[in-house]
């Protein structure tokens, strides 16, 4: 990349995209208001809203979403007549989970073995540095050849669906030819990939009661019903006996075309145990890609420090529910409800409530900005072709774009190729994709403005 402009450009800029990075990753900017403060979110918000004024971006505004957060968004106009492109990244992090368990602060960004650590490096405070590297090199070398809308999104980890509706109210506002969700990654480090399909999801959170108040498990167990019992039970149901995923009237059987999967490779990106089998049929990007999957999020229950000898009165579970394209996210989660009701043993009492839903996406990948983003990843990476993979996360910001804007062609990269450990502790990001994504972002403005 070195004879390119562009990515001297980016390059020189990179000790800046550190700090900005670390900046940035220093807010506890996790959505969820009753385990972490607001202002770390407003913290965060207020620092992109900054960061783009700096760029000369107008119309920067925080915008109060009707989940209670907030989204940033800004305008930076191109020549006139120019296409308009939308680039989306989310300011919102997970929670640390166990700090402990990282090597360095989950907040404090941290050079380690050539990769940056912080929640938040790749997934997706890093997506908000890459748009900003793009256009920066761009401005340098002639400007930005075409009109930019950022939305930088502040609750998209908690699926509680607030830019979403947002949009659907003003619906003139994120309206773009083209759209660029920098939330994705790469198959592999070194490897350019587009994100073709996405995983929808379903949130659900159940209740399992049998009794007035716990027992004495020497004096009723055995006879008593026991919710905890019942919620094990019901859990369990949701998979086969090689751990698929059974939901009564789901179908779990579709395939993957396209880039495969390799058994051993996922292995190692997943860190399987030695010895620990693979759940479910079918090839690896089936599984992950084209097939629903359940996971048991959390169960409220005693710990087992400080139990006591008792039968338990109530439990509760968050379960969530991927899945594929060709699913109805909305008819999914009736099917999982109804499967929860159905399977609760002994009559014991069960409530189930919803708490967030997204859509499942798939991209049109014969549109001209495809054909751009590949000339331009083949510029990024020498000597690589462009890859399409699917995605088992969900993104549910894409359907509702691709509803409001049918027109418009939606394009996904990002950061979060697999040594990043995004949602786990000892999240990174590989500085190299870092830059390289950067320039392939910039090529593409470049190469669409003039297709």
């Amino acid at each position: 990349m070195s004879s390119n402009p562009v990515a001297e450009t980016v390059a020189s800029l990179m000790p800046r995209a550190k700090e900005e990075l670390a900046a940035l990753v220093a807010f506890r900017s996790v959505a969820d208001f009753d385990q972490f403060p607001r202002s770390e979110s407003v913290g965060a918000a207020n620092w992109t809203a900054a960061a783009l004024r700096a760029e000369g971006f107008q119309d920067v505004a925080l915008l109060d979403t009707p989940d209670g957060t907030q989204s940033v968004y800004g305008y930076l106009p191109g020549p006139e007549g120019a296409k308009t492109v939308l680039l989306y990244a989310h300011y919102d992090v997970q929670p640390p989970l166990d700090e402990a368990g990282w090597a360095t602060p989950p907040f404090e960004l941290t050079e380690r073995d050539g990769r940056w650590y912080g929640r938040g490096a790749a997934d997706c405070k890093g997506g908000v540095i890459m748009h900003l590297l793009a256009l920066r090199a761009l401005t340098a070398n002639g400007g930005v050849p075409v009109h930019v809308k950022v939305i930088a999104e502040g609750s998209e980890e908690q699926g509680t669906g607030g830019l979403e509706r947002y949009a659907e109210q003003h619906p003139e506002l994120l309206a773009a030819d083209t759209i660029v969700i920098g939330d994705a990654g790469n198959f592999r480090v070194g490897l350019p990939t587009v994100t073709s399909t996405l995983r929808g999801m379903t949130l659900l959170r159940v209740k399992v009661d049998t009794l007035e108040g716990n027992l004495h498990s020497g004096q009723f167990g055995g006879a008593a019903p026991d919710a905890l019992g019942a919620l094990i039970r019901v859990l369990d149901s949701l998979r086969a006996e090689d751990g698929s995923t059974t939901v009564d009237g789901l179908a779990a059987d579709d395939r993957w075309e396209g880039l495969a999967y390799d058994e051993e490779q996922f292995r190692r990106d997943a860190r399987v145990l030695d010895g620990v089998e693979l759940i479910g049929s079918g090839s690896v990007a089936d599984r992950i890609w084209a097939r629903p999957s359940v996971t048991v999020l959390g169960i409220d229950c005693p710990p087992v420090v400080g139990a006591t000898p008792s039968v338990q009165a109530g439990a509760r579970a968050l379960v969530s529910l991927r899945v594929p394209p060709g699913v109805d996210a909305a008819e999914a989660t009736k099917l999982l409800q109804a499967h929860l009701e159905a399977r609760t043993p002994w009559g014991a009492r069960v409530g189930v409530e919803q708490l967030g839903q997204g859509q499942a996406f798939r991209a049109d990948t014969t549109s001209p900005a495809y054909q751009a983003m590949a000339d331009a990843m083949a510029v990024a990476y020498p000597g690589e072709e462009m890859q399409y993979a699917g995605q088992g996360g969900s993104i549910p910001l894409c359907n509702t774009l691709a509803s409001l804007y049918p027109q418009a062609e939606i394009l996904l990269i990002g950061l979060s190729e697999p040594e990043a450990q995004i949602h786990a502790v000892n999240e990174s990001v590989s500085p190299e994709e870092l830059e390289r994504l950067s320039v392939a972002e910039a090529h593409f403005l470049r190469n669409y403005a003039a297709s």
